[in-house]
């Protein structure tokens, strides 16, 4: 035959990159194949025992690249495919994540499409896969599923009143008559605006947390209202000995603040000459903790 008297070319030598993905390239007669560099080749004859492995030249194994995967394979299978050459059968033997097609290349397992395993989002990667957690997970220690990240004990200052966890996030909550601003703050709410239930002779007072009703008339005998919260003693018999006026102011005074702090100033108005002015504080000073200066 012709063919006997033509030399054979060997294109592992001739060809550049014959062969990709760190393959090794094997010349045979009349052309070359690629194998994985773990593969084993065995000949056989058709005896009983194989026959000593022919000679085959190597080439330096490449970088491997990422090659399209077949579906519906599992992760970690190793899997063996035939190659007729010269008579002979070869045997690839493909690593974990891999899976030998019907060309014997051994091509990428694309475990996200064929099994998933993660809880939230999967990853091909070459030989493998990666799972990554959505916003306010962190991965388990099975590198698979995801476990919540309770937020609320990073810091204390998180929220301003009380921080709640919840799956994937947190939430902060304020106490009763406030309203949450925004994602952390608090802000009263006034219901004195929004509504109370307060009398018609009485007026609604807001304060931090909720509100009171108060008389909207507080003279009581010998004084008479003479102005908003101000009760003046009009019989300078009767008023002998009392204050000639009353007045009556309403404030609110947020806790925890740091002390001693001034929380209110009054001014009494003179209206006869040398008249001497006293401020005493009445009443609701039972624990000591206001002083006048």
């Amino acid at each position: 035959m012709l063919l006997d008297y033509i030399p054979d070319i060997n294109e592992c030598a001739t060809v550049p990159d014959a062969c990709k993905g760190g393959m090794r390239c094997i010349n045979h007669f009349g052309g070359y194949f690629c194998l994985p560099q773990n593969a084993q080749i065995i000949v056989s004859n058709g005896e009983e025992e194989p026959t000593t492995p022919p000679v085959v030249e190597e080439r330096p194994a490449a970088r491997p690249a990422l090659v399209p995967a077949a579906p519906n394979t599992r992760a970690g299978q190793s899997t063996g495919a035939g190659l007729t050459v010269g008579g002979g059968l070869t045997t690839v033997q493909c690593a974990a994540g891999f899976i030998a097609d019907e060309f014997n290349y051994c091509r990428d397992v694309n475990e996200c499409e064929s099994i998933n395993p993660c809880q939230h989002q999967c990853y091909n990667i070459p030989g493998s896969f990666i799972c990554q957690c959505e916003q306010g997970y962190q991965l388990a220690s099975d590198q698979l599923s995801c476990q919540d990240v309770d937020e609320c004990s990073f810091s204390n200052y998180m929220c301003q009143w009380q921080c709640v966890n919840q799956p994937g996030g947190y939430a902060c909550v304020c106490p009763e008559g406030y309203q949450l601003q925004g994602t952390r703050m608090c802000q009263d709410i006034n219901e004195c605006e929004t509504g109370h239930n307060c009398r018609e002779d009485e007026t609604c007072w807001n304060y931090f947390g909720g509100f009171r009703c108060y008389p909207r008339n507080p003279c009581h005998e010998p004084y008479v209202q003479t102005g908003e919260g101000r009760c003046s003693c009009q019989s300078v018999s009767t008023c002998r000995g009392l204050p000639p006026s009353i007045v009556y102011k309403y404030m609110s005074i947020t806790s925890e603040r740091s002390v001693p702090a001034d929380i209110f100033q009054i001014q009494a108005t003179s209206f006869f000459p040398n008249m001497h002015n006293t401020f005493r504080i009445k009443s609701g000073n039972e624990g000591g903790e206001f002083f006048l200066r």
